[in-house]
């Protein structure tokens, strides 16, 4: 399917997954409309997208664990399209890597907020610009820790493990619309993911990709323009994107350092 000239909205478009998907749409020749929390980050992507051949790229500010936010942005986007034709659902992350016994009612709440209720809220308010049985897109950004846990993770694995459920279910409420919807799971990528994670840790957040050679955020764009440009009677339910030196979420091969 030819993307060009489609309407693609990114949550989360400031940096990561979202900002390369944002480039990458753009060189698909898409109309951009791109939400996150750090205004000055959007502007210099959406500045990098019109240079890759973005039809248009606008931006505005978006916290998509506040209610308020999401409905403002939706009105925003009301304002400039009347439909959406792919919804990219990417802002998120983690927040520590503690233990339940130890771990901060912040941190969970931060991580509910964004990675399932902020699901949940900007698909309600963009679902009505979504058009039937066009090829439209609601794309979901999970990750494989929503498939496997482990220890630290019972948060974040409980919020991605809730996306791929919302995506299950969305996907069986909207047949016969021809709205297609689908979650792309990646695994260790080399973004600000870590430094997240870990507060601003540079050290720490480095050594989780020491010896690797992991995905990095244009592999899993591409991956996301590949899913948007199938034809309309092709859906992709569910894509797992890992780099070759990680067999599982356990299982990493590490060269000397």
């Amino acid at each position: 399917m030819n993307l060009a000239k489609k309407f693609v909205l990114i949550t989360g478009a400031s940096s990561g997954f979202g900002a390369a998907a944002a480039r990458a749409f753009g060189a698909a020749g898409c109309h951009l409309l791109l939400g996150a929390r750090r205004v000055p980050n959007l502007a210099t992507v959406a500045e990098e997208a019109r240079k890759a051949g973005a039809s248009s790229a606008r931006f505005h500010a978006l916290d998509v664990g506040c209610s308020a936010h999401v409905s403002a942005f939706a009105d925003w986007v009301k304002a400039l399209t009347p439909s959406v034709d792919i919804l990219i659902n990417n802002a998120g992350g983690a927040h520590g890597l503690d233990p339940v016994a130890t771990a901060q009612d912040a941190d969970w709440e931060a991580m509910v907020q964004s990675n399932l209720l902020g699901l949940l809220r900007m698909t309600r308010a963009v679902l009505p610009l979504v058009p039937h049985h066009a090829g439209a897109w609601i794309l979901n950004v999970g990750s494989i820790a929503g498939r496997t846990a482990y220890e630290g993770g019972a948060a974040y694995c409980g919020v991605k493990a809730a996306e791929l459920k919302i995506t299950q279910a969305l996907r069986l409420e909207l047949n016969g619309t021809g709205i297609r919807v689908g979650t792309i799971d990646p695994g260790m990528a080399e973004t600000e993911f870590s430094l997240v994670r870990f507060k601003g840790d540079s050290q720490r957040a480095d050594k989780v990709y020491d010896g690797t050679n992991p995905l990095v955020a244009e592999d899993v764009a591409d991956a996301m323009v590949w899913m948007a440009s199938r034809p309309p009677h092709v859906c992709i339910d569910e894509l797992v994107i890992k780099p070759t030196d990680q067999a599982a979420i356990h299982k990493v091969y590490r060269r000397a350092v």
